[in-house]
């Protein structure tokens, strides 16, 4: 391979992956600081979060419409905790570069000490846990009128979101062997102990 290939190579390796490496990096450091604004247009992609553990105070479950930045519209269910701690967090989501193929960006933490969030709100397209307690639980209350657990102001104000809706509400909940897939997640503060994030090539989800 002559070292003029090679360099063209680089060149447009860094010009497809810098930028998608980028976004991830400072999407995985915002959420360790607390950083990320409550409302936003969303990427499109979906990704994978699990856990071990995930126990939540003050909890809110609704229905919401996010918007991408293709102004496409994406049906998703909220969770918001109005505190979190996560154990054996991991988040992973599978990207097709162009000229590269697939890459994951994995994000990993709360091994040894849970991570811990305040004001969280999870967009999922889909949740499942293998077991579920629930204390104090209100299924069928209107949107409007959950109390217990937090509504992101972004999405209260939303011509998607509907009072009359369908909620559900409790005042705590612990969910172990979390598996969901997300669009986005969002916290007023996100503190994740051993924060690891790193890309590689191929396909690898968190299981």
């Amino acid at each position: 391979m002559s070292h003029r290939v090679g360099r063209t190579r680089w060149r447009r390796f860094a010009a497809v992956l810098v930028p998608g490496v980028t976004a991830c990096a400072v999407l995985g450091i915002a959420m360790a600081q607390g950083a990320l604004a409550a409302s936003f247009l969303i990427s499109g992609y979906r990704f994978q979060v699990t856990a071990d553990t995930l126990t939540a105070r003050g909890l809110s479950i609704y229905t919401m419409v996010d918007v991408t930045k293709k102004h496409e519209l994406v049906p998703v269910l909220v969770t918001g905790a109005r505190q979190a701690t996560v154990s054996g967090l991991c988040e992973s989501a599978t990207l097709d570069l162009p000229v590269l193929g697939t890459y994951t960006v994995t994000l990993t933490g709360g091994d040894e000490r849970p991570a811990e969030a305040t004001n969280l709100f999870i967009d999922a397209t889909l949740v499942a846990a293998g077991q579920a307690d629930f204390r104090n639980v209100d299924i069928g209350i209107a949107q409007g009128a959950i109390t217990k657990g937090p509504i992101d102001p972004g999405d209260r104000d939303s011509r998607f979101f509907d009072p009359s809706g369908l909620g559900q509400q409790a005042t705590s909940v612990t969910l172990n062997d979390v598996s969901v897939t997300t669009v986005a997640v969002s916290a007023a503060t996100f503190n994740i102990p051993n924060l690891r994030l790193r890309i590689e090539r191929g396909r690898h989800s968190c299981s």
